[in-house]
């Protein structure tokens, strides 16, 4: 198999085991979890490490931000050999019983992108598989990690419908989008984050497998509309922990994947 253009990897470079986070510089946090790690390819957006996770060959290669350039990487990967993608990323939530630094675990997603709309009809779900799912919640309960399950909404845009002190913005805000905000609260929408549904339908596509969970970083209703002030990660800035701690959820789910692999 041919180098793949963007991530600059072949076949060999990766595990059929790939973590996906967004940020290229979490791949080297992640891969600090494992046993063994080292760099395969660094291009644009795309790192990415290959290792050893408890006798488990493992991947990570990062997304960049939003679906078009998560399913680029999805299609290069699965191009050489990759079969099984847990996205580990960073999320808002809807819900006022979820706490900033918990782990969000989603086993569907509401497709508000367009990328996915270009594999799928609209009508075509955006789900996880069950046995990925299990898995992350199995590891979490192992690892006593306060975690939720539930529906994320992956949307293309980061910052439009939050609205801004004293801009006029916020005449727009008010005009319906706080209310689908407050009806997604109502319809127990756990998440708000860009990369969950792209994964989901091109696993579903293309049968191979796909899970995701995000560390929440704050409460969309709290940072849109109310106080107006969004600054999302300010409470990670210098903190490691929620991310090696999903990291560490994500690499034991993926254990316990290969275990139930080598028995089927």
């Amino acid at each position: 198999m041919a180098l793949q253009y963007h991530i600059q990897c072949r076949e060999g470079d990766v595990a059929p085991y790939v973590l996906l986070p967004g940020d290229p510089g979490r791949v080297p946090i992640v891969a600090a979890q494992w046993d063994e790690a080292h760099k395969v390819a660094q291009n644009r957006e795309y790192t990415t490490y290959t290792g050893n996770y408890k006798g488990v060959p493992i991947t990570c290669t990062s997304t960049g931000i939003g679906c078009p350039s998560t399913a680029i990487a999805i299609e290069e990967l699965a191009r050489v050999g990759a079969r099984t993608f847990i996205r580990i990323g960073t999320c808002g939530t809807f819900q006022d019983d979820v706490q900033n630094g918990d782990l969000a675990i989603f086993d569907a997603a509401m497709r508000y992108d367009g990328t996915s709309h270009l594999y799928a009809p609209p009508e075509f779900p955006a789900v996880a598989s069950l046995d990925v799912t299990q898995a992350l919640i199995h590891a979490a309960q192992e690892l006593g990690t306060q975690y939720h399950v539930g529906i994320t909404r992956s949307a293309d845009s980061f910052y439009a419908r939050h609205a801004r002190p004293g801009s006029s913005f916020n005449n727009f805000w008010q005009s319906g989008w706080a209310q689908h905000f407050a009806d997604l609260q109502r319809l127990g929408v756990l998440g708000a984050e860009m990369e969950a549904s792209i994964i989901f339908v091109l696993a579903r596509v293309w049968g191979l497998r796909a899970g995701a969970c995000a560390v929440v970083l704050d409460n969309v209703m709290e940072v849109t509309g109310k106080t107006g002030h969004f600054d999302p990660e300010a409470g990670f800035a210098h903190n490691r922990e929620p991310i090696e701690i999903m990291s560490q959820v994500a690499s034991e789910a993926v254990r316990r994947l290969y275990d139930q692999d080598l028995h089927r």
